[in-house]
């Protein structure tokens, strides 16, 4: 069983012919903003092992926020579809959009934790910056710290940064 690629267009008029799109976005993406018809399935549950429900033999669409999720985990995808029509949207939720397809969105809902974590090393970046040349020279080493962070997560994959923003009271309202 292989994936094939579809556009956003293809993936709506599949949809209303009763195809399953399933979002492998984390939940609190999802509950901040989804296209109407998709079914939340974090790939975090996928590699762990949970599969698509009640597909039957309607054809499977999953989506990300860009496309490089679904792309980058096609095998893992298309295990998990109990489906032999698995097929994968590309550009995500962001293309849907560009193609002006609704989503819901739920203003209520936290940032997302990747937009959590730019602001607050931006806002950091920025004090260290300010303090060291009003206040302190030793003050621009926050910014080197932050971009040495920021280095870090990029190469290993693991951001303490977001770490602690999950934790915090406003993010475990959305899990």
């Amino acid at each position: 069983m292989k994936s094939e690629s579809i556009s956003p267009l293809q993936a709506s008029e599949m949809i209303a012919q009763g195809a399953v799109l399933i979002d492998i976005r984390e939940r609190a993406d999802y509950l901040r903003e989804h296209i109407p018809e998709a079914v939340s399935l974090p790939l975090s549950d996928i590699t762990a092992g949970k599969c698509v429900d009640n597909a039957g033999s309607r054809p499977v669409i999953f989506h990300c926020q860009a496309g490089m999720r679904t792309t980058s985990n096609a095998d893992a995808l298309i295990k998990a579809a109990t489906s032999e029509n698995v097929f994968l949207m590309s550009g995500g939720i962001n293309a849907w959009k560009s193609a002006t397809f609704p989503t819901v969105e739920d203003k209520k809902q936290p940032l997302p934790v990747i937009r959590q974590v730019h602001i607050t090393a931006g806002s950091l970046v920025l004090l260290g910056v300010v303090s060291g040349y009003t206040l302190d020279s030793r003050l621009f080493l926050l910014s080197g710290v932050i971009g040495a962070g920021l280095i870090f997560s990029g190469v290993t994959g693991f951001c303490g940064m977001a770490t602690l923003l999950q934790k915090m009271p406003w993010n475990r309202t959305a899990k």
